[in-house]
């Protein structure tokens, strides 16, 4: 099916451009916090990957967001619609994955200093996750047909 400017890969690509700046920041403090580990000569806790980890999740969200917007065979009409409700649904997406990564890096951080605090440190991601589901739900509610 083509689209022309009605496709909506613009979701997706805008939430994976989130996903890897979150996963990047998060990723820089885990190997930071795990060469003050070998410096310590401490055990270098592995944990640290699920806050390395979480902002890959919204990349899904933007995934499906862009199929239901294609799947959708709206009118040729509606492309401007469709394109700004993915740009602008995928920039919310990505921008609580970079922040879910930003928290993930002080979470990291705070837990291979500490050895405490997993539990709290994985609320808070998951409490930033949660801006993205929502996005994703309500604009998926908002998709006519």
């Amino acid at each position: 099916m083509v689209q022309g400017l009605g496709d909506m890969s613009i979701s997706l690509a805008v939430a994976a451009i989130g996903s890897a700046l979150g996963t990047g920041v998060a990723g820089m403090a885990a190997v930071g916090a795990w060469k003050r580990a070998f410096m310590l000569n401490k055990a270098a806790p592995f944990i640290l990957v699920a806050f390395v980890g979480a902002p890959l999740s919204q990349t899904i969200y933007g995934m499906i967001l862009r199929n239901a917007i294609q799947s959708a065979n709206l009118p040729p009409e509606s492309y401007i619609y469709q394109m700004l409700l993915g740009l602008f649904a995928g920039l919310a997406i990505g921008l609580s994955a970079f922040m879910q990564g930003k928290a993930g890096a002080k979470a990291a951080d705070a837990l291979a200093e500490t050895g405490k605090g997993f539990g709290n440190y994985i609320m808070v991601v998951g409490v930033i996750e949660t801006v993205a589901l929502f996005v994703m739900v309500f604009t998926l509610t908002a998709i006519p047909g």
